[in-house]
């Protein structure tokens, strides 16, 4: 999920997007999601440099990806093998989309959430991740507070990696202080960085 810079054959209101899985077993499919304001779907060369990051990692992973928006690093890691994959989004027709997706793809490891991201982390039993997507809506200070949450409320596996999205620089941010940043890029206002938690 998320924002700035659209490019210009996005709508900013409704309508459909489309999206294209990079590798993996669904590697060139492609899928439409429904527009929705605030939202940044992750672009594809950025999701290629990503995964090219994470390669070794997403083979059997458990996977979180808590705004989940189009839903293009959740069916990324899905289709690269990852073992488990929940996707969390506030936006009803967001997760209805990846329903049908999913549906169409015949995957059964795949689960759909729809609600709010922090709530979840707050008020749920907490079961640990491997690998944890974080692109929130920008503007509304969701991803410190999503991060805090992980880390406090136990929802991450000892090596986790954690992905982020931002506007701020990923030096700025106010991240728990056992998360190393691994890789970080930028592409227009949105910054892009990895990192790896230790204990």
């Amino acid at each position: 999920m998320s924002r700035p810079s659209k490019p210009s054959n996005v709508p900013a209101h409704g309508g459909q997007g489309e999206l294209r899985i990079i590798g993996g077993a669904w590697r060139s499919r492609k899928f439409s999601f429904p527009m929705a304001h605030g939202l940044r779907p992750t672009p594809n060369r950025v999701r290629e440099t990503l995964f090219n990051w994470l390669a070794p990692y997403v083979a059997g992973a458990k996977v979180l990806d808590l705004f989940a928006g189009s839903g293009a690093l959740y069916l990324e890691a899905l289709s690269r093998g990852a073992g488990s994959a929940l996707a969390v989004d506030t936006h009803m027709a967001a997760i209805a989309s990846l329903r049908q997706t999913l549906a169409t793809l015949k995957c059964d490891n795949g689960q759909l959430l729809h609600g709010d991201g922090l709530r979840h982390l707050e008020s749920q039993p907490a079961t640990p991740f491997d690998l944890v997507f974080l692109d929130p809506p920008f503007g509304h200070d969701l991803l410190e507070s999503a991060c805090t949450l992980l880390e406090a409320k136990g929802w991450l596996a000892a090596d986790a990696w954690i992905y982020t999205e931002s506007e701020a620089a990923p030096s700025s941010l106010a991240l728990p202080s056992n998360w190393r940043l691994h890789r970080e890029q930028k592409a227009g206002q949105v910054y892009y960085a990895l990192w790896q938690r230790s204990v």
